[in-house]
């Protein structure tokens, strides 16, 4: 299995590459939105992508649209944010996004919202 971790945090992607590896997942990075979308043109094919709301020039929300709008069906995204509010959860469904986990999360939410979208066992 194949992750894009998009987020400005360096200390997030770290910590998701740090969980995803240990679960055999290769994981690519990218620090907004515009270079995620780069990185799924020119890297291949990604299962998942783990996505920042908040980020510096492509927010995770306009990027889950362009991907969307650009025929990326089959990949699975999880929005990884703050923006606890219910508009903001439903905003990200509406977009295209499969699930939704809020910072700050542990290893076990993270997992078990990887098991709801069916990419890994717990």
């Amino acid at each position: 299995m194949r992750a894009l971790i998009v987020d400005d945090s360096r200390f997030v992607r770290d910590y998701l590459r740090s969980i995803l590896e240990e679960k055999g997942v290769e994981c690519a990075e990218a620090m907004d939105g515009h270079a995620a979308m780069e990185c799924l043109h020119s890297d291949g094919a990604f299962d998942v992508a783990l996505v920042d709301w908040n980020m510096p020039v492509m927010s995770g929300l306009e990027m889950v649209h362009a991907l969307r709008e650009e025929g990326f069906s089959d990949l699975k995204v999880m929005m990884v944010t703050t923006e606890a509010d219910n508009d903001f959860i439903l905003r990200a469904l509406d977009a295209g996004a499969d699930e939704y986990l809020m910072k700050p999360f542990d290893r076990d939410a993270l997992e078990e919202k990887l098991a709801m979208m069916g990419l890994v066992e717990i």
